[in-house]
């Protein structure tokens, strides 16, 4: 019982600072990771399907983290 809850609370804590540090951006053909310029739960998730990667070019988060070339990248 103590072995499975220290995994986890491993986990757990593992997930919490993956949520913290990445953006987990959803592209049309895969799951792109973008290190975050601030540690916070903001934007952790977004959808870049289709025509909503223009939404993305606006968003001050997103383009500080460099989404701009994540897209640029994926496009080509």
């Amino acid at each position: 019982m103590n072995k499975a809850l220290v995994i986890l609370a491993i986990g757990g804590l593992f997930a919490f600072w993956t949520a913290l540090n990445y953006h987990f951006i959803r592209m049309d053909e895969d799951l792109k990771l973008l290190k975050k310029t601030e540690l916070t739960f903001d934007k952790t998730f977004v959808d870049a399907r289709g025509a909503k990667k223009v939404k993305l070019f606006v968003d001050p988060t997103l383009v500080r983290a460099g989404v701009k070339d994540l897209i640029r990248d994926a496009v080509e």
